[in-house]
């Protein structure tokens, strides 16, 4: 293992990476963990190799790009950086789309693995309503599940799933078993937070993080029957068989 995937000698350090697709509740729960006096937080530290090498026209794509870098290993040297004194989780915000083939996944066994997800139709209408038309790929059911066989294949251990409507219906229980799975201790902190941005947001924030800056905590779940296309109908249908492996192994 190289050096730059190696991660230092730090007493009782966690790293905990949360592997969502877009249009979760992947901001919220990254606001949660902050809140912890504990823990350090990263907002997606490897999109901006992601945008670099599909081409895919995210909005503020340049400017991600510039902050983050075009290489995937400088994605990797934030994830397995040190955590300052008297900091002992490292809870890192993944989309699993982000993980393109080509990157090395060695280092992602020195990480401890945990998978949100949320209803397809529900995913790609909240999608679509910030950034046009999206495909099979770009909601990340696909990906999410080669990660979650590819961590069992690793480990023999299954990962903890979180599914959105099941956590936010009853967030003051869904947590503490979160915390369980992952072996920490729950702290009643994670569930409200201070309104407004962070200096760990990711510099896509303004295009992506207006409701959550609003908010305080999670908002209850409301369930909805998303209006969709022909072609929106379509994909979901080719995703639910990923997203349906993965609620089955569902935290309950």
């Amino acid at each position: 293992m190289s050096s730059l995937s190696k991660a230092p000698e730090q007493a009782n350090v966690q790293r905990i990476a949360m592997w969502s697709g877009p249009r979760n509740i992947s901001t919220a729960m990254m606001r949660a963990w902050e809140n912890r006096a504990d823990t350090v937080v990263v907002d997606e530290p490897l999109y901006g190799q992601y945008l670099h090498h599909t081409g895919i026209d995210h909005p503020g794509k340049d400017k991600v790009i510039a902050a983050q870098g075009e290489d995937w290993q400088q994605g990797v040297e934030r994830c397995l950086a040190a955590l300052p004194e008297g900091k002992q989780v490292f809870y890192q915000k993944h989309m699993t789309m982000h993980l393109l083939p080509h990157i090395d996944k060695d280092w992602l066994s020195q990480l401890q693995h945990c998978f949100l997800i949320r209803h397809p139709a529900q995913v790609l209408a909240s999608y679509n309503a910030v950034r046009d038309e999206a495909t099979l790929e770009d909601i990340g059911f696909i990906q999410q599940v080669a990660l979650y066989d590819w961590t069992y294949e690793q480990t023999g251990v299954q990962s903890p799933v979180i599914d959105t409507a099941d956590f936010l219906t009853a967030p003051a229980a869904m947590m503490p078993k979160i915390c369980s799975a992952l072996e920490v201790q729950f702290d009643a902190n994670m569930l409200q937070w201070p309104a407004g941005p962070r200096d760990s947001d990711g510099v896509w924030s303004p295009y992506w993080y207006d409701s959550v800056n609003r908010s305080t905590g999670f908002v209850p779940y409301k369930p909805k029957t998303p209006k969709l296309t022909l072609s929106q109908q379509a994909i979901v249908e080719a995703a639910m068989p990923y997203y349906e492996k993965l609620y089955r192994n569902r935290i309950r």
